[in-house]
């Protein structure tokens, strides 16, 4: 799966729930670098970083790779 689009997805999850980078990273415990790294494609996520930003986000993991799915097929 495209690191881009699953970036895409988590960063527009994020701004639909009106959190910045530092709110989102804070409540995954993760660093905010590296997950600006993840929006912007550079870094893929692990799976354990994907459960983390997921459960900061009030959604499931699937929901997020489901999401990135459809917009890969769609391209």
């Amino acid at each position: 799966m495209n690191p881009k689009i699953i970036g895409d997805v988590i960063k527009s999850f994020r701004e639909e729930r009106n959190l910045s980078q530092e709110v989102l990273s804070g409540l995954a415990n993760i660093d905010r670098s590296h997950l600006s790294k993840i929006e912007l494609g550079l870094r893929s996520p692990t799976v354990s970083t994907l459960y983390k930003i997921a459960y900061a986000l009030n959604i499931k993991a699937s929901a997020i790779l489901d999401a990135a799915e459809k917009e890969e097929a769609a391209k």
